[in-house]
């Protein structure tokens, strides 16, 4: 990185790391996928990179139930893993639940994580939501931004809701190539986003008729 010039840790810095990660796992072993249907439905993944691998469990749990899951476990399921002191696998499982969420392709600020992908494309707890009652209930953009508003009211004003339901549906439409050629995944839930599976969109679907209707 010292040997870059001013301004070069850039989108396409990114992605060509993300490769470069996939490509050096590749050649060493059976690649298991990290990435979520969350990632997947807003296209934060680098095509080629962290987008593939040999087979990927996560590929329909979303991002906020990934997060749950660590919190549970670090609360209730201790008590499996028997060789391993109680107290520093919760305070592991913890600092991971409360790490900020971040794909971590530039280095360290001041010792802290310089990405939040939240910043960048706004809070998953809400993308979660329209995702589920875009693809599970088929509710319109505007149905779905009012129950966003509802569910969270007092948390986001109905401004932060329309800006961050317009990034989801302009991000989810562009996406859809990445969504084309996905690994294969086990399908867990009711909804899911496997072309082998429940979900069939065109990759030149046009975006400017759904965001209209908001």
């Amino acid at each position: 990185l010292k040997l870059l010039p001013d301004g070069a840790q850039d989108l396409v810095f990114e992605n060509v790391q993300a490769r470069i990660r996939t490509m050096i796992l590749m050649s060493h072993g059976f690649v298991i996928g990290t990435g979520d249907m969350s990632e997947l439905a807003l296209g934060w993944c680098t095509y080629n990179g962290d987008h593939m691998s040999m087979y990927n469990p996560n590929c329909s749990i979303p991002k906020t139930l990934v997060k749950e899951l660590i919190r549970y476990y670090a609360e209730n399921c201790l008590f499996l893993f028997k060789d391993i002191k109680p107290d520093r696998l919760k305070d592991v499982l913890q600092s991971i639940y409360e790490t900020v969420i971040s794909p971590e392709l530039l280095p360290l600020k001041d010792g802290e994580i310089a990405q939040s992908t939240e910043d960048s494309i706004g809070p998953y707890e809400l993308h979660d939501l329209f995702l589920y009652n875009f693809i599970r209930n088929s509710f319109s953009f505007k149905k779905i931004g009012i129950l966003a508003y509802n569910d969270f009211e007092g948390k986001y004003s109905y401004e932060e809701i329309k800006k961050w339901l317009t990034v989801f549906i302009e991000r989810f439409f562009i996406a859809q190539f990445k969504r084309s050629c996905v690994p294969d995944g086990p399908k867990v839930g009711s909804v899911s986003l496997s072309p082998r599976g429940d979900w069939r969109m065109p990759s030149d679907a046009d975006v400017k008729g759904w965001i209209n209707e908001l």
